[in-house]
């Protein structure tokens, strides 16, 4: 059963692509549920785990510096790999937390063997899980602006922001935390551009990766 992870550019269709193959799959689709589960894990609100979601900070630059090893994927210290709550813990720094819990639900959603996992470094996360496919979704700025505003029912200049700043932060993210380029397409199995392929023919074509790689393995 496959495992598929996809990144993607603000309006490129990474969650409808996603959620396409995770149904024709009967896999399950793991996106932003994965807020609620952290949330859930942490005894925190979903807001405030969302305000870390997929967005770099000072806190991740210093906590990178302090480990010294920015190109090396960060799993959590021992001191929080059996966080419990309370708040009033001095040592708990909710941040460290919440990424930590963020890759330990991907992890168990790729245990499974047969996930859809949208974003949050996902595919540096299972980088070394056994037939993965990893795929990265792009698309034209005018295409990514036309879906924004068709699925986000945003005014251009609102959807022009958000697809700058979205991408901007998920780039700075993903080189902050894993010390990798989030675009470059070594780091895929699939680089697909959904405005020449439209949303079903992007999901076709990882289909048929998965089809295939499943009878070369």
């Amino acid at each position: 059963m496959p495992v598929i992870t996809i990144a993607r550019q603000f309006g490129a269709g990474g969650e409808v692509v996603g959620h396409t193959v995770a149904q024709r799959l009967q896999a399950e689709f793991v996106d932003k549920g994965i807020v609620g589960e952290v949330a859930r894990r942490l005894e925190m609100p979903e807001n405030e785990v969302e305000r870390n979601d997929e967005s770099p900070s000072r806190f991740l630059n210093r906590l990178l510096a302090s480990l010294g090893a920015a190109s090396v994927e960060f799993t959590g210290p021992p001191e929080v790999a059996a966080w419990t709550p309370p708040y009033n813990d001095p040592a708990f720094d909710p941040r460290r937390a919440i990424l930590k819990i963020t890759q330990e639900v991907i992890r168990e959603a790729a245990r499974t063997g047969n996930a859809v996992i949208v974003g949050r470094g996902s595919a540096y996360i299972l980088a070394d899980e056994p037939g993965a496919t990893h795929v990265f979704l792009r698309a034209g700025e005018e295409f990514r602006l036309q879906l924004a505003r068709e699925l986000l029912d945003l005014r251009e200049e609102e959807a022009r922001k958000r697809m700058k700043t979205t991408d901007a932060n998920r780039s700075a993210y993903i080189k902050q935390v894993y010390g990798h380029d989030w675009s470059h397409p070594s780091h895929y199995d699939l680089v697909l551009d959904t405005g020449r392929l439209g949303l079903e023919g992007a999901a076709e074509a990882i289909l048929a990766a998965v089809k295939a790689r499943g009878r070369s393995g």
